[in-house]
């Protein structure tokens, strides 16, 4: 099978910019490619809905991922799905739980039955297991804060984010140098901010390991 990186790559740039942007930040071209295909999972998470109108069909299709996760969690790829083979390649390389994966989709399954956001799922999870790629274990607790004020911006809180910020970056300066590209994407504020506005920003962020 081809490469399937630039595919990814591509998939997450459209996907998620913010992140994509923020991936830029990260030297080792291996972890990249990892922190990559973990936000690829999760772009294929936020497709669905716009996939399929009806809350059903689209609990059906998140019902299939948490079932691919078994694979995954197994070492046993579903062989020529991209995002499956890379997913299931850095859970081995990584050790990364499951826990986090399974509570993403089940918050993903909530909202398609109009659920509230469920902020540590959609956020805290998956940034402790993108920086958990690019920094090891053991900084589980130093992103907590920095997830939720990324998930707080996200979901139009901005106040709420606010005054969150200050505590988030209390809690970073725990965090190493190589795992900031995972939480950077926290600093931006405004989705629809120019692209040039925005790499700005997360070199400002990255040159002082805040958000």
């Amino acid at each position: 099978m081809a490469d399937p990186a630039p595919t990814l790559d591509a998939q997450v740039r459209a996907a998620d910019i913010d992140r994509w942007l923020s991936s830029r930040f990260v030297a080792d071209e291996q972890r990249r490619a990892d922190l990559i295909a973990l936000y690829a999972f999760e772009a294929e998470l936020m497709a669905i809905p716009a996939r399929v109108t009806q809350p059903m069909l689209a609990e059906m299709r998140y019902v299939w991922w948490r079932e691919q996760l078994d694979g995954v969690f197994a070492g046993i790829a579903r062989k020529g799905h991209p995002v499956l083979e890379a997913l299931t390649d850095i859970v081995a390389r990584h050790g990364l739980d499951r826990a986090p994966f399974d509570a993403l989709i089940e918050a993903h399954i909530g909202r398609v039955h109009g659920e509230p956001h469920d902020l540590d799922a959609f956020y805290v999870g998956p940034m402790q297991a993108a920086v958990r790629v690019l920094a090891g274990p053991g900084f589980d607790d130093a992103v907590v804060e920095a997830g939720r004020v990324r998930g707080l911006t996200q979901t139009g809180q901005t106040d709420q984010a606010r005054a969150l910020r200050a505590e988030a970056n209390r809690m970073l300066a725990a965090l190493p140098v190589q795992g900031f590209p995972a939480v950077a994407a926290a600093v931006l504020k405004r989705p629809d901010a120019p692209e040039f506005v925005k790499r700005l920003r997360l070199v400002v962020a990255s040159l002082r390991g805040r958000i």
